[in-house]
């Protein structure tokens, strides 16, 4: 797959291999051996996955009677071996568990969410983060996280566009792969390798109306281009497990789906490892509408080769009862069984099942730099005028805004119980370190939605002391995430308001926003001197921004997804096609005549309020220093069906500062047989460039990564004319153009 390619040639390094490559002899033997020996409701009990309870009598004796192939929820490492061993010592065949856990974005040491890590454009900083989180998840007995959600997000209405790596289908594959392996590493048998889980399969980010677990319809042909690259791209990788989406697709509900699941997972891309549903999707399929009841959903689930039933009780009550009267095979079974015991094997619980007891695994320093350093290049600069950033380090700095000091909500979404809020160091505990600089704290707002005035009159006070106001705004965590989706994407609450009274003091106003989602900051971003964004970005959250504010680290996080202008604008995304009518002349609704004639502000693709384009593009982001971009020089000006296109590009940084900067690939394809997008990302390379300093990026393009799904679902590249463009982001750049034959 040439995706995958490309994959390697942004970083990543050698694919995951060894222990989830197609599987040896010897261990189906084993899975063979150890099949024929099951009886029917043994086989269903590896079919049911529950959510963890403790160590009551239930558990333990479901456990004891063969009767649950997986628990989820359970973090005591206690009782994790207390039941493991229940499982291996007291139950008929002793068949180990295999104990999961939402790991999205860290165990203890909490990494920016997943969209954040996008925005860092770093697969090696990705990589070394989902280690962190599998050598720390593993500790507690965890062995199968579900993580990476690799949908592709183009809604920022969605809640779980935080949990997303954005808007791209090449960025989502590279990240994807990078977190694959952060978690599997090149042995599965490690006892602190975690089971990466592909979620959720798929088009589960096209949700209509950006509302979650709703309806998609999408056509075979967008799937493949859009939705399929990064779920075979992590089946290539080896990623140890997928996960059904809780959406329809196309009217068929992913867990009930033959054709995702049977003809494109298991006969296309000859994947061999463990499909679970989603939670109680399999009985979910009922409200859908497509299954009559919860026997008919497992019926129409176990056919379309969903493995194991995650906390939905559709297998274990009526399973049995389907294979008697003949609706389900028992090969369909057994089928399922043999996946879920290949992920235990090669987990090497059979040999190895317990946890081992540890001292102090968590929040080691090196785990924590990584944070810092995840954190630190996530964060986007947005603005920086007239110079207002990096701050004076000897200053006095009025901290404000209700993020300054929230650490629970700093963390983001999926951050349960076990990670320790008081554990995060905050902004504002940051600041307060820093050696010269004076601190003057007013929250102004209690938290994101706070609609006093009170604290907003104490903060202006305090603002006109101050030398700079840096000011901390965004969304609480419980804002964004699963079941939490917004039609208003603006700042909640009083903090506009907050904004608008600091700004009138006319003191330096610097603005740090920390959010899950792109927000609508247009207004608040005018009224700013400097604006850095940082979606939610976990434990050393506090540490990165100091370092950011201050100029001990500079800014290189780019935009892993478009922000908009207004909400109405929903969905927006850089790889949109052209139109008929691309947007020309531009008319705000206020700069109109009374009375004007129909199409005397023309007529092409825009909104009258919000216009063509959006707040920040794709790719979008800021320095302390300067980039100058050279033409795209290219090898040669016609690429053939067996030929390779080399694109060199000089950058130059013209500031004086020494920094990081993302050369991104675009191509695109002038005429088609099926129109296509205005650009699609096909590469990037973040490097580092010396103040004053020249450095030469290089990328190689072949006819695959030109290619696009037909109409008659065959994927090949086209003979015609083509632009590529080297850019700092999707808007921005001059194209060169080369024929394909």
């Amino acid at each position: 797959m040439k995706l995958l390619r490309n994959v390697l040639a942004v970083g990543m390094g050698a694919l995951l291999l060894g222990s989830c490559a197609k599987p040896k002899d010897a261990m189906e033997v084993k899975i063979d051996r150890l099949l024929s020996q099951m009886t029917l409701e043994e086989k269903i009990g590896q079919m049911n996955q529950l959510s963890g309870a403790g160590l009551s009598d239930d558990m333990k004796n479901q456990v004891r009677d063969g009767k649950v192939g997986s628990i989820l929820n359970e973090v005591d490492v206690d009782v994790v071996n207390e039941l493991q061993r229940i499982a291996v010592e007291e139950s008929r065949l002793g068949i180990p568990l295999v104990f999961a856990r939402d790991v999205i974005h860290g165990f203890k040491t909490v990494m920016p969410i997943p969209l954040g890590q996008a925005a860092t454009w770093n697969p090696a900083v990705v990589e070394a983060g989902a280690r962190v989180a599998a050598e720390e998840a593993s500790a507690a007995g965890v062995r199968w996280t579900f993580s990476p959600m690799i949908d592709v997000s183009r809604d920022p209405r969605w809640g779980r566009i935080a949990e997303s790596y954005g808007e791209d289908t090449y960025l989502s594959t590279v990240m994807g792969v990078a977190t694959v392996r952060g978690y599997q590493t090149d042995d599965l048998a490690d006892p602190t390798a975690v089971a990466a889980c592909a979620k959720h399969f798929c088009g589960y980010g096209a949700a209509e109306s950006g509302r979650d677990y709703n309806t998609t319809w999408i056509p075979e042909a967008q799937l493949r281009d859009v939705y399929f690259p990064p779920f075979q791209a992590a089946a290539e990788a080896g990623c140890a497990t997928f996960m059904c989406s809780f959406n329809d697709i196309n009217g068929v509900p992913s867990s009930g789906s033959k054709f995702l699941n049977i003809d494109v997972l298991r006969n296309e891309w000859d994947y061999d490892g463990l499909l679970v549903s989603d939670w109680a999707s399999i009985q979910q399929m009922v409200p859908h509408g497509f299954c009559a009841d919860l026997k008919d959903a497992a019926y129409k689930a176990a056919n379309a080769a969903v493995d194991m039933d995650m906390a939905g009780y559709a297998y274990t009550s009526h399973l049995k009862e389907l294979v008697e009267e003949g609706r389900v095979s028992e090969a369909v079974v057994d089928e399922a069984v043999r996946n879920i015991l290949r992920l235990k094997f090669r987990l090497g619980l059979f040999d190895n099942p317990y946890a081992p007891k540890q001292d102090h695994p968590y929040y080691k320093e090196e785990s924590l730099q990584t944070a810092k350093q995840a954190a630190e290049e996530s964060a986007v600069l947005l603005k920086n005028e007239g110079n207002a950033l990096p701050l004076d380090g000897g200053c006095t700095l009025l901290v404000t805004g209700p993020l300054a000091d929230s650490p629970r909500d700093q963390m983001g979404t999926w951050c349960f119980d076990n990670a320790e809020g008081e554990r995060a160091v905050t902004p504002l505990q940051a600041l307060r370190q820093v050696n010269g600089l004076r601190v003057m704290y007013e929250p102004g707002l209690a938290y994101s939605r706070d609609r006093s005035q009170a604290g907003i009159r104490r903060a202006v006070q305090a603002a006109r002391r101050a030398d700079a106001v840096v000011c901390f705004v965004g969304e609480e965590a419980i804002l964004s995430g699963e079941g939490k989706c917004r039609a208003d994407l603006s700042l909640p609450g009083a903090q506009t308001e907050l904004i608008c009274a600091l700004a009138a003091t006319g003191k330096p106003l610097v603005l740090v926003v920390m959010a899950g989602r792109p927000l609508t900051i247009g207004t608040e971003v005018q009224l700013a001197d400097a604006v850095l964004f940082q979606f939610h970005a976990g434990t050393m959250a506090g540490p990165a921004l100091a370092d950011l504010l201050l100029g001990k680290a500079v800014p290189s996080g780019k935009l892993p997804v478009t922000f908009p202008t207004m909400a109405g604008q929903a969905p927006v995304y850089y790889a949109h096609k052209n139109t008929g009518r691309p947007p020309v002349d531009v008319a705000h609704i206020d700069s109109i005549p009374v009375g004007a004639p129909q199409f005397s502000v023309g007529a092409s693709s825009y909104y009258l309020d919000a216009g063509g384009w959006p707040l920040f593009p794709f790719g979008y982001g800021l320095s302390y220093t300067t980039f100058e971009y050279g033409e795209p020089h290219l090898s040669t000006d016609l690429l053939t069906e067996s030929g390779t296109l080399t694109v060199t590009c000089d950058i130059t940084n013209t500031g004086i500062y020494d920094a990081y900067e993302t050369a991104q690939l675009y191509t695109r394809d002038l005429v088609a047989s099926l129109c296509q997008p205005v650009r699609q990302l096909r590469g990037f390379e973040k490097v580092l460039i010396p103040a004053g300093e020249t450095r030469t990026v290089t990328f190689e393009l072949t006819p695959d990564d030109l290619a696009f799904c037909h109409a008659d679902l065959r994927t090949y590249a086209e003979p015609g004319e083509f632009q590529v463009w080297v850019s700092t982001d999707s808007q921005s750049g001059k194209p060169v153009t080369f024929e394909y034959e």
